[in-house]
């Protein structure tokens, strides 16, 4: 199951983000990339470090690694991500024609918590198959 977690918690939190920029912003197809709720990256680590938890212990050494992968995961979206989405938003501002850049690559904090909740009850639903 370890193998099939991170596959199975990327389509859902896909498909999840989809739905949602639907509902936001009616074209949800033009949004399809990095950014938007809930933050993908973290629902794919969460589900795959829950599963570990609830199948091999909380106190286990792979638990903890997959803990501190997701915390640097996270660190990443909130911070440089976010901050690279800052500067394309700034860039396009002043670039009179051409592809614009993606503005929307990090994830806010309630961003990474749909991930963080999505994750964990992926986790937990995948801990009882």
């Amino acid at each position: 199951m370890y193998a099939v977690a991170p596959f199975l918690a990327w389509l859902i939190a896909g498909v999840f983000k989809f739905a949602v920029n639907h509902i936001r912003y009616g074209d949800a197809k033009a949004r399809i990339g990095n950014g938007g709720f809930p933050s993908n990256h973290t629902t794919i680590l969460t589900t795959t470090t829950m599963l570990i938890g609830f199948d091999e212990g909380f106190g286990s050494a792979l638990f903890g690694l997959g803990t501190a992968i997701t915390f640097i995961v996270i660190i990443d979206a909130m911070g440089l991500r976010r901050h690279v989405g800052r500067h394309a938003e700034r860039i396009n501002t002043i670039r009179p024609e051409g592809e614009k850049l993606r503005e929307s690559m990090g994830h806010t904090r309630l961003e990474v918590t749909g991930g963080l909740v999505l994750g964990s009850l992926l986790g937990y639903v995948l801990s009882q198959l």
